[in-house]
C-alpha cells in the first residue's frame, strides 16, 4: 500500500516533460514503440486535450479510476481510458478541461479533488496532444455517469500498475506494418494505448525504475 504522504513526495519535484537533452523538453507519444510512426506524426496541427489521473485514497490502499468509452463513439471507441477530453476555448487551461471533462464524463464532483501534479504531455497518432493532470479524490463521492459516452466507471488498485509483471508489450500489424504497444490485462479489462503510456508514466513516479518507459 502506498501511502499518501509519499504520493504527495513523489510529486512534488516532478517536472513534466522528459530531457531528450539539457533544455529540451521531449512529449511521450504512441511513437516512443515505434520510432517509425515520427515522420507522419511531425509538422500536423495537434488537438490539445486533457484527462484526470484520478487516485482515488481509501483506507485500504490507494486505487485508479478509469472508464470504458461506449462502443459508438467516433474516437477510441470501447477503450479504456482517463476521464477528459479536448480543451474547450471557455477552458483557462488544461487543468479546468480536465476537471470539467470529468465531472461531465463521471459527476465525479470537484470538491472531491486535490490535484497534487501532472504528468509527461503525451501525443497520440491519432493526433491528439494530451495533458494528463494528477489529482487525489477523497471517498465518499456520488459518480452520475454520461451513459453516451461512458459505458462504466470502474477502479483498479495502483499496487497492480506499479507491480512490473502487469505490464506487457503486445502487437499487431496496421496499414501493413508491425505496432509495439504496452498492455495493462486486468480482469476482462485490456487497458492499452495511450492510457497505458501515460500509466506507465505513474509507474515511473511512484514504483521502480523497472517501469521505466522505451523512447
Amino acid at each position: 500500500m502506498m501511502p499518501r504522504d509519499l504520493v504527495l513526495t513523489r510529486f512534488r519535484d516532478v517536472v513534466p516533460g522528459r530531457r531528450a537533452a539539457p533544455g529540451v523538453q521531449v512529449p511521450r507519444g504512441d511513437d516512443d514503440l515505434n520510432p517509425d510512426m515520427r515522420a507522419e506524426m511531425e509538422g500536423r496541427k495537434l488537438v490539445q486535450a486533457a484527462v484526470l489521473v484520478p487516485l482515488v485514497d481509501h483506507p485500504e490502499g490507494m486505487t485508479v479510476l478509469l472508464t470504458r468509452r461506449t462502443d459508438h463513439l467516433h474516437d477510441h471507441a470501447g477503450q479504456i481510458s482517463f476521464p477528459g477530453g479536448r480543451v474547450d476555448p471557455e477552458d483557462v487551461d488544461a487543468i479546468a478541461a480536465a476537471l470539467r471533462e470529468t465531472e461531465e464524463e463521471t459527476g465525479l464532483p470537484r470538491a472531491h479533488i486535490d490535484l497534487i501534479g501532472q504528468l509527461d504531455t503525451y501525443v497520440t497518432r491519432t493526433g491528439f496532444e494530451v495533458t494528463p493532470v494528477v489529482g487525489l479524490v477523497r471517498p465518499g463521492f456520488t459518480l452520475n455517469p454520461d451513459t453516451f459516452e461512458v459505458a462504466e466507471v470502474f477502479e483498479v488498485p495502483l499496487a497492480f500498475f506499479l507491480a512490473p509483471d502487469s505490464r506487457r508489450m503486445e502487437s499487431r500489424i496496421w496499414q501493413g506494418r508491425t505496432r509495439y504497444f504496452y498492455v495493462y490485462p486486468y480482469g476482462d479489462y485490456y487497458i492499452w494505448g495511450a492510457t497505458a503510456g501515460m500509466l506507465n508514466n505513474l509507474a515511473e513516479i511512484l514504483g521502480d525504475s523497472s517501469q521505466a518507459t522505451v523512447g
